[in-house]
């Protein structure tokens, strides 16, 4: 069995090892060592020692030739790479592919971003007392970054929150789900490999949760980065050294509208993948579809109908549509929400039952009481809630009704229409004739409410881990 040592800037053994195990069959895949609290003081001085000293910064030409040599390799390694995501996380193949391509964009935006990165001019002479004076700013790397990660996109999201640190100049540690930390030790050797010195990048599978928390709450921590649950990402939020910036990306419980006028055969086809895509394990996974009476018979009897036919089963299986939930604990999980949603009067039109230990059916509830969990609650799990609707205010009054809002999504041929949901729509982007899901990696991405906290995106995330520092020249010759 494959050893991934520690990647710390520490000469201390390794704490102890953590078997990684395939989703979907549970066998084993490699063993991971994993650190303590004197590997988390060493990455943290080892990574503070590197941006105390300004003569070690990394020039901007070097960072963007790192990222060209990291791009060359990443894009030689897809299949590989590929391969893993869908042997540690559970996602299908033909998913696992797209998720290498994009984080290979997302590397190729953060050369942008460096290419791009400038300063401006204050204008201060717009007063007496700006007279005679020239005022710029430039950019600096805020300090050292630590980043906490997700298992759903086990390589692209190591890519948007190590990508722009390391643009930016920030040294970073980044802890890896602990479910699937291989793709993200891999893309972290490649960067050492491309010449990028160990300092400026160090990996860390804690082996406890306080371990973690003392990783988080350092004083030596510029910026946090998380990506995960919001009771965790608000509890760790509380709990940082003052003077510590943060970005939090947590879930939501995403809302489609179908409305009179829509296309039925898109919405369809567009809101299967946005619901069933990763087996439902997405932030913004289209989880509640309010659908117009004149087309909800229809729309119910197709979409259940198209889901049925989704096939489930071995991520590593070029065919597989939806694979695991990455723990058996999830699958029973899901299993008592939709029982409890049938117990409470819904109607399951398909799905609502395991497959296996490890996988469950793609499930369709119709209408759901308000109360129910999967109403309520991220289902985090391969299970669409379906509710008519007469009137679209009251629709929306209903999509609105929760502590969450990320993205939603309206599938209507009516502008006027089109403006009033967007209008009215609690969330951060509106998706028209596409479903929640939808994203490309340079695009905002911002959880409201409970959803988060400061926007994703590369060039977001960049700017944040970068302070505006200005000079102020006195002359008589300005």
């Amino acid at each position: 069995m494959d050893e991934f040592a520690l990647l710390v800037d520490s000469s201390e053994p390794e704490a102890g090892w953590l078997t990684v195990s395939n989703p979907f069959d549970l066998t084993s895949i490699c063993k991971v060592a994993t650190g303590d609290s004197r590997h988390v003081d060493g990455a943290l001085g080892s990574a503070s020692a590197c941006f105390d000293n300004k003569e070690q910064w990394l020039p901007v030409d070097q960072r963007i030739a790192i990222f060209g040599r990291v791009i060359h390799q990443v894009s030689k390694r897809r299949e590989e790479l590929a391969l893993t995501i869908a042997s540690e996380g559970g996602k299908p193949l033909s998913d696992a592919r797209i998720e290498v391509e994009r984080a290979i964009d997302g590397l190729k935006l953060c050369i942008d971003c460096l290419r791009s990165e400038t300063g401006s001019l204050a204008p201060i002479n717009t007063v007496e007392a700006g007279r005679e004076r020239l005022a710029f700013t430039s950019h600096e790397p805020i300090g050292v970054v630590v980043a906490v990660s997700a298992f759903n996109h086990p390589l692209n999201l190591i890519v948007h929150q190590i990508g722009p640190a390391i643009a930016a100049g920030c040294p970073v540690i980044v802890k890896p789900s602990e479910d699937t930390p291989v793709s993200c030790l891999k893309l972290a050797g490649i960067f050492h490999q491309a010449g990028l010195p160990m300092p400026w990048l160090q990996v860390l599978v804690t082996e406890s949760i306080p371990v973690a928390e003392h990783l988080v709450t350092s004083a030596r921590v510029a910026f946090f980065s998380f990506i995960g649950s919001a009771r965790v990402g608000w509890l760790l939020r509380s709990k940082l050294a003052q003077g510590t910036r943060c970005a939090l990306e947590h879930g939501g419980v995403a809302p489609a509208l179908v409305t009179e006028s829509a296309d039925l055969e898109l919405a369809v086809s567009k809101l299967l993948k946005g619901a069933f895509y990763h087996a439902g394990q997405v932030c913004v996974s289209t989880q509640r579809i309010f659908v117009h009476k004149s087309q909800s018979k229809a729309f119910i009897k197709k979409f259940s109908l198209e889901a049925k036919q989704l096939k489930v089963g071995n991520p590593a299986e070029e065919t597989t549509e939806v694979g695991p939930l990455i723990r058996l604990a999830e699958v029973n999980r899901v299993d008592e929400w939709v029982n409890e949603a049938r117990k409470g009067g819904a109607t399951v039109t398909c799905g609502g039952q395991k497959i296996g230990q490890t996988c469950y059916a793609p499930t369709v509830i119709v209408e759901p009481s308000v109360s129910a969990r999967v109403s309520q609650q991220e289902v985090f799990g391969p299970v669409v809630c379906i509710y008519e609707y007469d009137d679209i205010g009251d629709a929306i009054a209903q999509a609105n009704d929760l502590s969450v809002a990320f993205q939603a999504a309206v599938f209507s041929n009516d502008h006027q229409e089109i403006l009033f949901t967007y209008r009215h729509l609690n969330a951060s982007a509106i998706m028209i004739n596409e479903h929640t899901a939808f994203r490309t990696d340079n695009m905002p991405f911002a959880g409201l409410k409970a959803s988060g906290l400061g926007v994703g995106g590369i060039p977001h995330t960049f700017k944040d881990m970068q302070i505006e520092k200005m000079m102020v020249m006195h002359s008589p010759k300005f």
